[in-house]
Protein backbone atom coordinates (compact mmCIF):
# COMPACT_ATOMS: atom_id res chain seq x y z
CA UNK A 1 0.00 0.00 0.00
CA UNK A 2 2.86 2.40 0.82
CA UNK A 3 4.22 2.01 -2.71
CA UNK A 4 0.91 3.10 -4.25
CA UNK A 5 0.62 6.08 -1.93
CA UNK A 6 4.15 7.21 -2.78
CA UNK A 7 3.43 6.65 -6.48
CA UNK A 8 0.30 8.84 -6.31
CA UNK A 9 2.22 11.56 -4.42
CA UNK A 10 4.96 11.48 -7.06
CA UNK A 11 2.40 11.53 -9.86
CA UNK A 12 0.57 14.57 -8.47
CA UNK A 13 3.82 16.43 -7.75
CA UNK A 14 5.07 15.56 -11.24
CA UNK A 15 1.96 16.90 -12.93
CA UNK A 16 2.36 20.27 -11.22
CA UNK A 17 6.13 20.28 -11.70
CA UNK A 18 5.75 19.51 -15.39
CA UNK A 19 3.48 22.52 -15.78
CA UNK A 20 6.09 24.70 -14.09
CA UNK A 21 3.88 25.40 -11.09
CA UNK A 22 6.09 23.97 -8.37
CA UNK A 23 5.37 20.33 -7.71
CA UNK A 24 6.96 20.61 -4.26
CA UNK A 25 4.10 22.82 -3.13
CA UNK A 26 1.97 19.69 -3.29
CA UNK A 27 4.59 16.95 -2.94
CA UNK A 28 6.01 18.06 0.41
CA UNK A 29 2.66 18.25 2.24
CA UNK A 30 1.57 14.93 0.72
CA UNK A 31 4.76 13.19 1.81
CA UNK A 32 4.63 14.61 5.32
CA UNK A 33 0.89 14.32 5.98
CA UNK A 34 -0.04 11.14 4.12
CA UNK A 35 3.19 9.16 4.17
CA UNK A 36 4.58 10.27 7.55
CA UNK A 37 7.95 11.27 6.08
CA UNK A 38 9.86 13.85 8.16
CA UNK A 39 9.85 17.41 6.79
CA UNK A 40 13.58 17.54 6.05
CA UNK A 41 13.47 14.19 4.22
CA UNK A 42 10.41 15.33 2.21
CA UNK A 43 12.27 18.48 1.19
CA UNK A 44 15.27 16.40 0.14
CA UNK A 45 13.05 14.04 -1.86
CA UNK A 46 11.46 17.06 -3.52
CA UNK A 47 14.85 18.47 -4.47
CA UNK A 48 15.99 15.17 -5.95
CA UNK A 49 12.77 14.67 -7.89
CA UNK A 50 12.89 18.25 -9.12
CA UNK A 51 16.07 17.70 -11.14
CA UNK A 52 14.76 15.16 -13.70
CA UNK A 53 11.30 16.78 -13.78
CA UNK A 54 12.70 20.22 -14.50
CA UNK A 55 15.11 18.98 -17.17
CA UNK A 56 12.32 17.15 -18.96
CA UNK A 57 9.89 20.09 -18.68
CA UNK A 58 12.61 22.53 -19.77
CA UNK A 59 13.38 20.49 -22.89
CA UNK A 60 9.69 20.34 -23.83
CA UNK A 61 9.14 24.06 -23.26
CA UNK A 62 12.27 24.84 -25.30
CA UNK A 63 11.09 22.58 -28.11
CA UNK A 64 7.76 24.44 -28.18
CA UNK A 65 9.46 27.85 -28.19
CA UNK A 66 8.08 28.88 -24.80
CA UNK A 67 11.35 29.98 -23.18
CA UNK A 68 12.51 33.54 -22.80
CA UNK A 69 16.21 33.75 -21.98
CA UNK A 70 16.36 37.54 -21.74
CA UNK A 71 17.62 38.51 -18.27
CA UNK A 72 17.86 34.91 -17.11
CA UNK A 73 21.15 35.43 -15.25
CA UNK A 74 19.44 37.99 -13.01
CA UNK A 75 17.09 35.21 -11.92
CA UNK A 76 19.55 32.31 -11.74
CA UNK A 77 22.37 33.96 -9.77
CA UNK A 78 20.39 35.07 -6.69
CA UNK A 79 18.29 31.89 -6.81
CA UNK A 80 21.41 29.72 -6.63
CA UNK A 81 22.94 31.75 -3.81
CA UNK A 82 19.78 31.88 -1.74
CA UNK A 83 18.87 28.23 -2.29
CA UNK A 84 22.35 27.16 -1.19
CA UNK A 85 22.14 29.33 1.92
CA UNK A 86 18.62 28.20 2.72
CA UNK A 87 19.53 24.54 2.33
CA UNK A 88 22.39 24.93 4.81
CA UNK A 89 20.04 26.71 7.22
CA UNK A 90 17.33 24.04 6.78
CA UNK A 91 19.81 21.34 7.76
CA UNK A 92 20.17 22.95 11.20
CA UNK A 93 16.61 24.15 11.81
CA UNK A 94 14.14 22.01 13.76
CA UNK A 95 11.67 20.05 11.62
CA UNK A 96 8.73 21.63 13.45
CA UNK A 97 9.91 25.12 12.51
CA UNK A 98 10.31 24.08 8.86
CA UNK A 99 6.84 22.54 8.87
CA UNK A 100 5.24 25.68 10.29
CA UNK A 101 7.17 27.99 7.97
CA UNK A 102 6.16 25.94 4.93
CA UNK A 103 2.55 25.88 6.12
CA UNK A 104 2.49 29.66 6.49
CA UNK A 105 4.09 29.99 3.06
CA UNK A 106 1.25 27.94 1.58
CA UNK A 107 -1.37 30.04 3.38
CA UNK A 108 0.17 33.31 2.14
CA UNK A 109 0.48 31.86 -1.38
CA UNK A 110 -3.18 30.81 -1.38
CA UNK A 111 -4.32 34.22 -0.13
CA UNK A 112 -2.20 35.99 -2.75
CA UNK A 113 -3.78 33.87 -5.48
CA UNK A 114 -7.31 34.45 -4.15
CA UNK A 115 -6.99 38.21 -3.65
CA UNK A 116 -7.42 39.26 -7.33
CA UNK A 117 -10.38 36.91 -7.71
CA UNK A 118 -12.11 38.22 -4.57
CA UNK A 119 -11.32 41.81 -5.53
CA UNK A 120 -13.00 41.38 -8.93
CA UNK A 121 -16.19 39.69 -7.70
CA UNK A 122 -18.04 42.99 -7.15
CA UNK A 123 -16.91 44.45 -10.49
CA UNK A 124 -18.72 41.93 -12.66
CA UNK A 125 -22.21 43.08 -11.71
CA UNK A 126 -25.35 41.00 -11.56
CA UNK A 127 -25.31 39.76 -15.14
CA UNK A 128 -21.80 38.25 -14.95
CA UNK A 129 -19.99 41.19 -16.55
CA UNK A 130 -21.88 41.05 -19.86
Amino acid sequence: MAFYLLFVCGFLGGVLGGMGMGGGTLLIPLLTLLCGIPQTAAQGINLLSFLPMSLFALSLHAKNGLLKTEGILWVIAPALLLSAGASFAAAYLPAELLRKAFGWFLVVLALARLYPWVKNIGKKGRNGGK
